[in-house]
């Protein structure tokens, strides 16, 4: 997952002096909330006379096109436009930047995006106040990051608001493309918050239940009543790589995996093509309580002798409540 630091954040520096600072350590972009203010491309100028790390301005402003000509003079990397400002009739100007969002807060829906689609190459999730530093991560964003993935799996997410350790796990698990960070980055010294955004060794108060793919998202067929060739295409047609297996009350009742079906496939070759499906499921499989912490999962998963890729996610009574997957994490971070 890509940083972007939030610069104006820093109450206590210059911005020069911050920027200085900032680009000693792993960023890749600096943010700049530019909340209809024209006097905030002085400081743009000034810091690209100093450095080369690509600007990611945020355009709050009903009236983005009085900005158009100074975006394209000096060079804006990244630019993502403020949706809720924006008017009904707004469109994507052509050749303003290398890439460009489109952001929203909690309370618009990711379908909005999709007229934006064809020009945009990410979306914003705005977890509190947009142009503001401070506020607290909102949980809600965990399920509007997996419908937006769902509804537009090519184009990057970015997330802005209350990003700390304690979520940057999740975010990096949940494939979002960008962090932006302010507040916490500059609480402590900035290279000791890039290591916490890194690390794993967090302590934090969500659970799987707040980030997991839900029920109604997942690959569930009901034990006894589907055949070989439902279950390859079922696997096929959500492209988890898995199955998982309950009773009629949601009763967990095992997975199959694409391994499962290869061991299967093995052993009951000359009974093909009527394998029962029942023998190929794992009963036993590695599972996670939707009330255990990012935490106490790590620290689970980190017990297994062998690479966890998903964890199926069960409540207290053994029933079936969603799925976690770590296919987004770099190879060797778990």
């Amino acid at each position: 997952m890509k940083i972007s630091a939030s610069i104006f954040s820093n109450k206590d520096d210059s911005i020069i002096e911050t920027v200085k600072n900032i680009e000693k350590l792993a960023v890749d972009f600096l943010h700049i909330d530019c909340n209809d203010d024209i006097a905030v491309f002085d400081s743009i100028k000034k810091i690209k006379e100093i450095t080369e790390l690509p600007i990611d301005l945020h355009l709050i402003s009903s009236k983005p096109e009085n900005y158009y000509d100074i975006i394209k003079k000096y060079n804006i990397e990244q630019v993502t436009f403020q949706y809720e400002n924006l008017e009904n009739n707004f469109q994507i100007p052509e050749n303003i930047a290398k890439k460009i969002g489109i952001a929203i807060t909690n309370d618009t829906p990711v379908s909005i995006f999709e007229k934006f689609k064809e020009k945009a190459t990410h979306i914003l999730l705005m977890t509190t106040v947009p142009g503001q530093s401070g506020g607290s991560f909102n949980k809600l964003t965990f399920s509007k990051i997996r419908q937006f993935r769902n509804k537009f799996p090519n184009k990057e997410i970015f997330v802005d608001g209350g990003v700390n350790d304690k979520v940057s796990f999740i975010l990096r698990n949940m494939g979002v493309h960008t962090a932006v960070i302010g507040s916490f980055l500059f609480k402590d010294k900035p290279y000791n918050s890039i290591l916490k955004l890194q690390s794993n060794e967090i302590s934090s108060n969500f659970t799987a239940a707040d980030f997991m793919l839900e029920f109604e998202e997942i690959p569930v067929l009901y034990e006894k009543n589907f055949t070989f060739l439902e279950l390859l295409q079922t696997i096929e047609k959500y492209g988890f790589g898995l199955a998982i297996v309950s009773d009629k009350s949601h009763n967990f009742k095992g997975l199959i995996t694409n391994a499962d079906i290869r061991r299967g496939l093995i052993k009951f070759f000359e009974q093909m093509p009527n394998i029962n499906p029942d023998e190929l499921i794992n009963r036993k499989p590695v599972v996670v309580n939707e009330q255990n912490t990012v935490e106490e999962i790590i620290k689970h998963i980190k017990k297994q002798t062998f690479p966890i890729q998903f964890l199926p996610v069960v409540d207290n009574n053994n029933k079936i409540k969603g799925l976690l997957r770590f296919n987004n994490l770099i190879k060797g971070e778990l």
